[in-house]
């Protein structure tokens, strides 16, 4: 008999499993089995009676496949499951179930087991403990298996036929598109920072400009998929499927950048291409610090009144767990909505407002997480109703309320502007990724300053930026940001955008710029909900480079913009639409602050570290370098030590667009006692004008024994 103590701290109670035992189940299932005994009350450690349902917890099992694959879950279930039958809830992601989403998971998938659900977490195919191999994104076969995993999940004996699915981020997309296959088993999902749009707002690209976020992933998933599964829960074959797994996972990005344009490779995959095809409720979650905000507003007018909307203001992680802004009890918003479409009770979530959004406050920019000033408004509708469009115009370096004639301004940045943008999607580091002080990019871009706001000024909605501009060159790009301007003079960025004027309006086609001729553009920033106090100034800064959140033009770029045929549009609420700024925080159910929450105990040898550093080498180059060490964690459930680490260095000369490099090192962790795997994978890419060139390597080693490696070189148009 094998002895654990894992412990759940959930939301409302805290569970310690101080005497359980493992045992093997029917078809490789592993369970960790509670006594409900052991309370300890003078830390507040309570057993499982004080939960609405005792859980039981299976570590490991598998669900078989039509073609005879496995795919890995962990689950947790109410004990009396099988005698009294309930819904099944699915979350479906590549981050290996045993170590790498497993603090993560104990923190959330118990309360919802607790609360009257089989919550599983199954690891897709080729990652984790799964069978096959993993390809890519949200391939048809990635969408197939989720289809027969909601089938075979409605089967069991202790389900009730009813599923419904969840995610964040990679998860909070499929279960978008699965929704959009409609399979029977499915009623309901949550969708928390994802998009229906996987050109428009994803990692790829952004108005059409290469995002160095692109590189970026992959090499963080070049790197994950080198990993092998548990021997331990794997079993025999273990090192067969590991080898397999390295062969035949290329950086993904060699087939990402073969379409740098909106073709049916983005559109597979994009619910907005076919709404109607999602029938099923949807509630969409985001934060206006992530970098998929804008899915949200995007969903709740696609899908109708079968969707609802929560914007917080949180970054890219689930809100109970949110380090910008206060963290929200997300998971009790999610037990409503389960309850409403899984069981059938009546507890007005239909009723819900369609939109429930945090209106973020002018407060010092910061690059650090940490509380958010502001207050949540409720609407029928986004951008709410009565939202006025205010247009001001460009001037000599200034908002005006009159067109100014006849002036043109000339915008040719220098490579390194951007350096103070921040994480493209903050919540994937450790610290430090907000944008922080604007000053010093306001400096290189070209300014427009309104005059100070006599009274504030709430932005609710997308500003449009319209410019009549040309281009010395036949590939441009035009950035524009919106920023408040203090009265001390420090700058925070409210939302930005760029496009890459070769797609002009339509991002399926692309055709080189003729030099000197005049277009017309009009540039959609973010969605937002921000309010400026009286005393402060808009400020609108255009650019034609931010580096290292987009890759550079092949040449350096001089726009030339007509100020007179220049304008932004703003969404404001004045008038009637003041009201939103009138209502009381959280006027409605559910959404409220989380309550004291840790982490399940893991045995920590080495703590998250996270560094960033920026120098100007002799030569001129800006050198950015971060470096996140993700720490050592031993689980002494599954006797499994894992640790990841990572540096990113980025360099450019401000004179030169092809010095562009982007450099990425991933070193990750592996043991158990008597058996240790280290992978390490260095990955790079620049460019010169007529391609992109990309390098990879990958080692592996096993008890300090090199057993593999591969290398990768091509270049891309």
């Amino acid at each position: 008999m094998q002895r654990c103590n894992t412990l759940y701290r959930l939301p409302r109670v805290v569970v310690c499993l101080q005497r359980a035992r493992i045992r093997q189940l029917d078809e490789g299932e592993i369970e960790v089995i509670a006594t409900q005994k052991g309370a300890n009350h003078e830390t507040g450690i309570v057993d499982l009676k004080s939960l609405p349902r005792p859980i039981r917890e299976i570590e490991h099992g598998w669900i078989p496949l039509s073609d005879g694959t496995r795919l890995a879950y962990r689950c947790w279930l109410p004990v009396d499951a099988d005698s009294d039958p309930v819904p099944a809830l699915l979350e479906y992601i590549p981050y290996c179930k045993c170590d790498g989403t497993s603090v993560r998971d104990e923190a959330m998938h118990p309360y919802l087991a607790a609360h009257g659900y089989a919550s599983f977490r199954v690891d897709l195919r080729g990652s984790g403990e799964s069978d096959g191999l993993l390809l890519g994104e949200y391939l048809e076969q990635e969408l197939s298996d989720a289809e027969e995993v909601i089938a075979w999940l409605s089967a069991q004996p202790w389900c009730t036929g009813r599923v419904g699915m969840f995610g964040k981020s990679w998860g909070g997309f499929n279960c978008l598109q699965v929704a959009a296959r409609r399979p029977p088993a499915l009623q309901a999902i949550i969708t928390v920072c994802s998009t229906d749009d996987r050109y428009a707002t994803d990692i790829h690209t952004m108005g059409g400009c290469q995002l160095l976020e692109n590189p970026n992933w992959c090499f963080t998933m070049f790197g994950h998929n080198a990993r092998p599964p548990d021997p331990v829960l794997f079993g025999e074959g273990w090192r067969k499927t590991w080898f397999q797994r390295m062969e035949n996972s290329p950086p993904w990005i060699l087939e990402w950048l073969k379409h740098q344009r909106r073709d049916a490779f983005w559109k597979h995959g994009s619910v907005c291409e076919d709404f109607p095809a999602v029938r099923v409720p949807v509630l969409a979650v985001g934060g206006w610090a992530d970098a998929y905000s804008n899915a949200v507003p995007r969903l709740v007018v696609g899908l109708g009144g079968r969707c609802r909307g929560i914007i917080g203001p949180w970054e890219h992680r689930y809100p109970h767990l949110a380090e910008v802004g206060d963290p929200t009890d997300f998971l009790a918003e999610a037990l409503r909505w389960w309850d409403r479409w899984l069981m059938g009770i009546d507890n007005g979530v239909e009723e819900d407002p369609a939109m429930r959004a945090f209106v973020l406050e002018s407060q010092p920019p910061s690059r650090r997480s940490g509380p958010r000033a502001g207050r949540w408004v409720a609407v029928n509708r986004w951008p709410p109703p009565g939202i006025e469009t205010v247009v001001l115009h460009l001037g000599e370096r200034r908002l005006t309320a009159r067109p100014c004639e006849n002036a043109t301004v000339r915008i040719g940045t220098a490579q390194h502007h951007g350096v103070t943008a921040g994480a493209f999607c903050p919540g994937m580091r450790t610290d430090e990724e907000l944008p922080g002080d604007q000053r010093e990019d306001d400096d290189i871009g070209v300014c427009f300053d309104g005059e100070p706001l006599a009274e504030p000024l709430l932005i609710a909605g997308a500003p449009v930026v319209e410019i009549a501009v040309r281009s010395d060159r036949p590939v441009a790009k035009l950035v524009a940001r919106l920023c408040d301007v203090r009265p001390d003079g420090s700058s925070a960025l409210i939302v930005w955008a760029p496009l890459n004027l070769t797609h002009g309006h339509r991002h399926e086609t692309a055709a080189a710029l003729e030099p000197e001729r005049w277009m017309s553009i009009r540039l959609v920033l973010d969605e937002i909900a921000y309010e400026l106090p009286a005393g402060h100034r808009l400020r609108l800064v255009l650019s034609t480079t931010y580096w290292p959140m987009l890759w550079p033009s092949p040449q350096p770029v001089v726009l030339t913009v007509r100020l007179g045929a220049s304008r932004i549009e703003l969404p404001l609420a004045s008038g009637a639409s003041a009201a939103i700024a009138r209502l009381d925080p959280m006027p409605w159910p559910g959404l409220r602050p989380a309550p004291g929450f840790a982490e399940p105990r893991r045995e920590t040898t080495e703590p998250v570290r996270s560094t960033c550093r920026g120098e100007r080498a002799a030569d001129g180059t800006i050198v950015t370098e971060t470096r996140d060490d993700l720490g050592r964690v031993f689980n002494p459930a599954t006797g499994l030590g894992t640790e990841s680490s990572v540096c990113q260095r980025y360099e450019i000369r401000p004179s030169d667009p092809l010095s562009a490099r982007l450099q990425a090192r991933w070193t990750q962790r592996i043991e158990r006692t008597g058996w240790r795997v280290v992978t390490e994978s260095v990955t790079s890419m620049h460019a010169d004008e007529q391609a992109f060139h990309l390098s990879a390597r990958l080692e592996a080693y096993e008890n300090d024994a090199l057993v593999f490696e591969r290398a990768w070189k091509e270049a891309i148009p």
